[in-house]
């Protein structure tokens, strides 16, 4: 078996408003919130990343803090969250009704023209550049979109990205079906959508940040609008504020199976203060320190963790997180993987198993916002299902592709399993084994491009499925079932779902399931690059 020896990075990142009208008093308690926040990294000598909105760029106070409080390990950087002083800057009317609003048209630069958005970053660059001598290296917002991405690297050469963790509705925009975690390469029309080449790839590695819960982000808020936070954010007091919690998340960041590197993004934004997240951090970096000097994480800067990357890999790599053990103590056991071609989430719930996700990648898929600008308060930003667990899904129906057994009357029964075994068969191969009830051992091989199902039968006469169900009057993406092929359309993009051994089966209006994947040789391999 290939022993992996991935690093396991850790990115403090902070970062910087000048002042939030949703909080009383909010600049004195903002920049005392970062005074706290340097004090705390410099206690430990940790590197960290700083990065301002361009109000707190060009405050003097934030300015001086900077310069004399700030080690050299440390990173400034920019926070891309446009504000009045930014935009006047730049000769744009500023259309907010306060200095800083969070409507997703005003606060990003997917609701700017192209010209605007290059406008926004000349002036900030600029600025940045006259008041600590250089360009920033890093950029983090809760989405950047392509074309500015682009813009920042071709003029003024930035090494790395962060955006927002996955998230439906959320603070008015949503993220779904993107690369899970760790980073991602992407493509030059969509800067959620990892590129699957060189040519159409921006060359800037984006950082997945927050630390979702990898079990329990993804199902909270099932059946509503938008999802609530279950992450390493060190104000949430089930999650980021709970030692128990944070030693859960850490223990499946660091010790368990992730193939080429594993991560996660520490540090908290200044408009939630330091009396609501003093207790957290305090709690988290003992932690972070032991791991640090135990050997087992690297604590870095976002421009040094982009500069890595780009050594490391010409392509978005196969990643994983693996989580084996369930802080609620009910049985729940999570696999992700992802590559340059799909993601895919595995849930166990006591001894029932589920695909509970799978999109596909493809770096065509222009987003709306590429080259005009969005309107409104709600931004999406997607890519393209084939199992969806949380919009096919209400509180009592959940969606999933599910391991079935078919008896000689066809009747079918979901096959109940045992704990997984996870294992790393190379630096971008990764197993999954499962034992069912009766000894079966099955098989799940993630490969960049695919993904095998196959069964080492001790039943005889075991005939198996994997079938896909739904909540009842969901819409989905296919248009068509062939023997060998899945047709889909998903907001106006055709796709397929390619079935390299086995078969498909479509279901129709009077069944209860989807689509059938159906072994051929006790296997399946199911092709995971669009080909249209």
């Amino acid at each position: 078996m290939y022993i992996s020896d991935a690093p396991r990075i850790i990115n403090i990142i902070n970062f910087i408003r000048q002042t939030d009208y949703r909080v009383e008093d909010s600049d004195r308690l903002l920049f005392e919130t970062v005074q706290e926040q340097i004090k705390l990294v410099n206690k430990y000598h940790f590197p960290a990343t700083f990065l301002f909105q361009y109000d707190a760029l060009i405050n003097p106070q934030y300015q001086e803090l900077m310069k004399k409080e700030l080690p050299a390990n440390c990173e400034l950087g920019a926070w891309w969250e446009i504000t009045q002083p930014h935009v006047e800057a730049a000769g744009i009317k500023w259309r907010g009704e306060h200095s800083w609003v969070s409507h997703a048209n005003i606060a990003f630069t997917t609701g700017y023209t192209s010209r605007e958005r290059e406008q926004l970053v000349d002036v900030y660059m600029t600025k940045f550049k006259e008041i600590y001598g250089y360009y920033p290296k890093s950029i983090g917002s809760w989405f950047i979109d392509s074309y500015t991405l682009a813009y920042m690297y071709e003029k003024y050469g930035i090494v790395a990205s962060c955006n927002c963790k996955d998230q439906i509705g959320t603070d008015g925009y949503t993220l779904w079906g993107g690369y899970w975690n760790q980073a991602y390469y992407p493509s030059r029309t969509n800067a959620y959508m990892p590129a699957q080449t060189e040519e159409a790839q921006i060359p800037v590695p984006i950082f997945r940040m927050l630390g979702s819960d990898p079990i329990y982000q993804y199902d909270i808020g099932l059946g509503r609008r938008r999802q609530g936070v279950i992450s390493l954010e060190p104000v949430y007091k089930e999650s980021g504020m709970n030692k128990e919690w944070v030693e859960y998340f850490l223990e499946s960041i660091v010790d368990q199976p992730c193939l080429v590197f594993n991560y996660a993004q520490a540090g908290q934004e200044n408009s939630f203060t330091w009396k609501a997240m003093q207790k957290g951090l305090e709690m988290q970096f003992p932690l972070f320190d032991s791991l640090r000097i135990a050997g087992k994480i690297k604590l870095e800067t976002l421009e040094t963790s982009g500069k890595w990357f780009k050594e490391q890999f010409k392509h978005t790599p196969p990643t994983a997180v693996t989580t084996l053990t369930d802080i609620r103590n009910e049985g729940r056991k999570s696999v992700w993987f992802n590559s340059r071609y799909y993601r895919t989430n595995l849930l166990w719930e006591g001894k029932s198993f589920r695909f509970r996700d799978i999109h596909l990648f493809d770096e065509k898929f222009k987003s709306p916002y590429y080259d005009k600008a969005g309107e409104g308060n709600q931004f999406f930003y997607f890519t393209l299902p084939v199992v969806d667990g949380f919009i096919w899904s209400t509180s009592d129906e959940r969606a999933g592709l599910r391991i079935m057994k078919v008896d000689k009357n066809k009747s079918r029964s979901e096959i109940l399993f045992k704990d997984p075994v996870v294992k790393e068969i190379s630096k971008d191969v990764l197993q999954v084994s499962c034992k069912d009830e009766n000894e079966n051992t099955f098989n799940i091989i993630f490969y960049e491009d695919r993904f095998e199902v196959s069964c080492e039968p001790q039943e005889k006469g075991l005939n198996w499925i994997l079938e896909l169900t739904t909540a009842n009057d969901v819409e989905l993406p296919f248009l068509s079932f062939e023997t060998k092929k899945i047709n889909a359309t998903f907001r106006g993009f055709d796709y397929t779902i390619m079935c390299e051994k086995g078969s498909i089966e479509g279901g129709n209006s009077s069944d209860e399931f989807v689509f059938r994947l159906i072994p051929s040789g006790n296997r399946l391999v199911v092709g995971c690059k669009n080909v249209l």
